[in-house]
């Protein structure tokens, strides 16, 4: 490590759906958080390293601020929330509008609560109107709480390497916390039940609440693939019907959707077993949301 190396813990936060995964994957370079076109798709923090000649950024995303009641909601923004207070640098995401909604007024009350160093990125600009984005820039910077605004689109990477070197020279001085080919601080089984449940998602759409959870149960090695089994819970048989679909062709959909994007995370040929059991009012109870994983607030 040379005496000028520089490092630091860079959290991403934002009321849900607001592109804070697609950031984060743009800016490692690979995947390492699963995204939707759905809020609450993340549920719990996430790393992403990315490396630099002297200097490493740990990207921290986290669930989506917002008024939480279940008792998975309330751990996802404890987890959002304890990261901003440990964070280095804040990066604060929004979407183009006049003023902030009720959703990023609260995010706001917690970036200010926290009192860390903050810029705020304002996402999606290739799809609003010049005057919109201004406006959206003027009522921020009024607020002066952010030491920079930075409009981008993280979808097509515009004004993306902007973002990074603002965020590498605000970076303090450091050793490296993770070897230089690690991208991420997540297993390879909470790899695979993201991109799982990632399918679920967007292969359901509407049709399936939020109350969907996958857990690797078991990874085996064979002769010529890799063999994974895995569950996805869900909270009534209802729910069960809709992930299976009729004759199998759901789930059938959905695991050879995420089969293809297992093997190209892990280069080496997949057999997945899913299996959909019923476990109800998971995301209420402690227990099973310690057993799925899910950190404690």
């Amino acid at each position: 490590m040379s005496e000028g190396y520089r490092s630091g813990f860079v959290c991403l936060v934002g009321r849900p759906n607001v592109g804070k995964s697609t950031l984060l994957n743009r800016l490692v370079g690979r995947t390492v958080a699963i995204t939707a076109d759905k809020p609450q798709t993340t549920r719990n923090r996430i790393l992403g390293i990315k490396h630099g000649p002297d200097w490493q950024i740990v990207f921290v995303d986290t669930p989506g601020i917002h008024a939480a009641s279940l008792a998975l909601n309330r751990r996802m923004v404890a987890t959002a929330t304890q990261a901003l207070r440990e964070a280095d640098l804040v990066l604060m995401l929004v979407e183009p509008g006049a003023e902030p909604t009720a959703e990023d007024r609260l995010v706001l009350e917690h970036v200010r609560a926290a009192g860390r160093p903050a810029l705020l990125v304002l996402n999606k600009v290739d799809a609003a109107p010049e005057e919109a984005v201004l406006a959206t820039l003027r009522a921020y910077g009024a607020l002066e709480l952010f030491a920079e605004l930075v409009p981008i689109s993280a979808l097509s990477g515009r004004n993306v390497e902007r973002l990074e070197r603002l965020v590498v020279e605000r970076l303090p001085p450091g050793p490296p916390y993770f070897e230089p080919e690690q991208a991420t601080d997540q297993s390879e089984p909470a790899l695979i039940a993201e991109l799982v449940r990632q399918e679920v998602i967007r292969r359901t759409h509407q049709e399936l609440p939020y109350q969907t959870a996958v857990r690797v149960e078991r990874m085996e090695e064979s002769p010529r693939r890799l063999v994974i089994a895995a569950h996805i819970f869900v909270e009534r048989d209802s729910q069960k019907g809709i992930v299976i679909g009729k004759g199998g062709r759901m789930l059938r959909s959905i695991g050879t959707a995420a089969r293809k994007q297992i093997e190209r995370l892990l280069a080496q040929p997949v057999y997945l077993e899913l299996e959909v059991r019923v476990l109800e009012r998971w995301s209420e109870d402690p227990r099973h949301l310690d057993a799925l994983g899910y950190p404690k607030p």
